[in-house]
């Protein structure tokens, strides 16, 4: 080895741990499961830290102009994970991918700093137009399981989309977009955090609202016509009267 070679080397080393604990810090801060396994634990069985590390390997291979090599580490890594990311995505600092399993990350997607994705997540591409064809993903981002985000869209710094949630249109910062197409709504009396939150159970459900509200009106209607006729209107039973009994649907 020159004398040239030997710092190159340990430059080389050196970002390479530091990398390792950054993506060991990030699964520390946003994930439970975290809190009692050691950070080689954490290194050899946490599948989206393992994705990561392999992606860093195989960009850094696929940059310096390797042949073949960077997608044989991106093959073995999907193989082994779960998780595809295309060698050539641009991927910022402090990335968690929780659990993973089914997570695509396109060629020309890009994503921020600090974002976090969940299983079965995909930045997918939408036709063969060549080109950007990937979303872009801001800083502070989290992605819920399953939520498809397909094309050249970009999502806003500290959005939040709901899992399942089909995106085809560029989000606006700090919002929550939810359904299919996924369209923003208003998280009523929630601040919006910059940090990661994983609470899907209390995002509103605009549909809902809405029939509530024309439920609310359509009664207010029948008692004025009621006062109107004279009659005294049909009987209706409100909704919630009786608790359920029996199992509940949730289990347990």
């Amino acid at each position: 080895m020159s004398l040239y070679s030997l710092p190159v080397a340990k430059d080389l080393i050196s970002r390479t741990l530091v990398g390792m604990k950054s993506h060991i810090a990030a699964a520390r801060g946003r994930d439970p499961a975290t809190a009692n396994a050691s950070s080689l634990e954490i290194l050899l069985t946490w599948p989206g830290v393992q994705a990561i590390l392999a992606y860093r390997l195989a960009c850094r291979l696929r940059r310096s102009g390797v042949p073949l090599l960077p997608f044989a580490v991106s093959y073995v890594s999907r193989a082994v994970t779960g998780i595809e990311i295309h060698p050539d995505a641009k991927i910022g600092p402090g990335i968690f991918i929780d659990h993973g399993s089914g997570v695509v990350i396109g060629e020309t997607a890009e994503i921020g700093e600090n974002v976090t994705l969940y299983q079965g997540v995909t930045l997918g591409g939408t036709g063969f137009q060549s080109g950007k064809r990937h979303p872009t993903i801001e800083d502070n981002v989290t992605i819920g399981s399953g939520a498809k985000l397909l094309g050249p869209i970009t999502v806003g710094h500290g959005a939040k989309i709901g899992a399942n949630t089909v995106v085809v249109e560029d989000v606006p910062p700090r919002s929550t977009v939810v359904g299919n197409p996924g369209h923003p709504v208003k998280v009523d009396g929630r601040k919006l955090t910059d940090g990661p939150d994983a609470d899907w159970i209390h995002l509103p459900d605009p549909l809902q609202d809405a029939v509530k509200s024309l439920s609310a009106r359509i009664k207010e209607l029948e008692q004025q016509v009621a006062e109107l006729s004279g009659d005294p209107g049909p009987d209706r039973e409100e909704p919630g009267g009786e608790p359920k009994k029996g199992r509940s649907s949730a289990g347990g």
